[in-house]
This record gives C-alpha cells, sequence and structure tokens, in this order.
C-alpha cells in the first residue's frame, strides 16, 4: 500500500492536471449590445488640496499602450492605499463609459479584493472600450482612473 504522502503527492498531481486542462469559464465583461452603444464622456477626477496621497489604481493588463488586443483577454488592475490606509472594496464602482453610462460593479464584484480586479479570460466584442474606475481608502480618500483598450478579432 502507497504511503499517505505518496498518496497525497498523486492526488494533488492530479488536481492540477485536471485544472490545467479545464481552464477558467471566460466572463462575459461586456455583451455586444452593450459594446454597440454610443460612447459615453469620460468623467474626470480632481483631486483638492489634500495633505495626503490618494490611493492609486494601476493597469497590469491590457497593457497601456499595448496595441490592440484578442479576446478573451486578462482584465488585471492593482489598487494601492498609502499612508497606513487600505483600499474599501465595498467603494470600488467600475463603470463602461456609454451613453447611457453602464454600471458593470456587480459583474466584476466576484473578482474585486482590496488589492484589485483580476479576471482572467473576461469576454469583451472587438471595438474600443473605455472605463471608469473610482475607489476610496479607510480614510477617506478616492480616486478615479479611466482605462480604456481596443480589442480586436
Amino acid at each position: 500500500m502507497p504511503s499517505p504522502r505518496l498518496r497525497w503527492c498523486v492526488a494533488a498531481g492530479l488536481a492540477l492536471a485536471c485544472a490545467a486542462a479545464h481552464p477558467a469559464e471566460p466572463v462575459q465583461l461586456i455583451t455586444p449590445a452593450e459594446a454597440a452603444l454610443p460612447a459615453g464622456a469620460v468623467p474626470s477626477f480632481e483631486v483638492r488640496g489634500s495633505p495626503t496621497r490618494s490611493p492609486s489604481i494601476t493597469v497590469n493588463s491590457p497593457h497601456p499602450g499595448g496595441g490592440a488586443v484578442y479576446s478573451p483577454l486578462d482584465f488585471k488592475l492593482t489598487f494601492r492605499a498609502y499612508g497606513g490606509a487600505k483600499i474599501d472594496p465595498d467603494s470600488v464602482v467600475v463603470t463602461y463609459v456609454k451613453e447611457p453610462d453602464i454600471d458593470i460593479t456587480a459583474r466584476i464584484k466576484p473578482f474585486l479584493t482590496a488589492d484589485g480586479i483580476d479576471i482572467a479570460q473576461a469576454e469583451v466584442p472587438p471595438g474600443l472600450h473605455t472605463f471608469w474606475i473610482e475607489l476610496k481608502d479607510t480614510d477617506g480618500r478616492s480616486t478615479g482612473r479611466e482605462v480604456d483598450f481596443q480589442v480586436t478579432k
């Protein structure tokens, strides 16, 4: 009879092999009907003389300025708070900038943490897509950022 350690290693190896054979199902980030709506106006964000640093939003993927991407794509943002504060995940609002704007926060909620948004295999129709991300830290400081990318067939 194999040792418990050997049985565990075999079970772990099989689990990894199954996970690799069945990648995560794509998530419909934007529907074709939403993408067909006319472009909306991007909000602006103005910092007014705060003595402390506002949180930041970094776009990891699709890489800014990286050219057109294919769908499904990885949609990854990193959030960072300063001065001992933390990002409040409940304050994050993600808007697809169209006319009218579309709040997609509920769609991304399963992929949202205080560290950011991490969606592997996001389905997005071809076209130029613009998002507006807003959030606050636990000290009440807020920030906003435009995120846009071009998806090709």
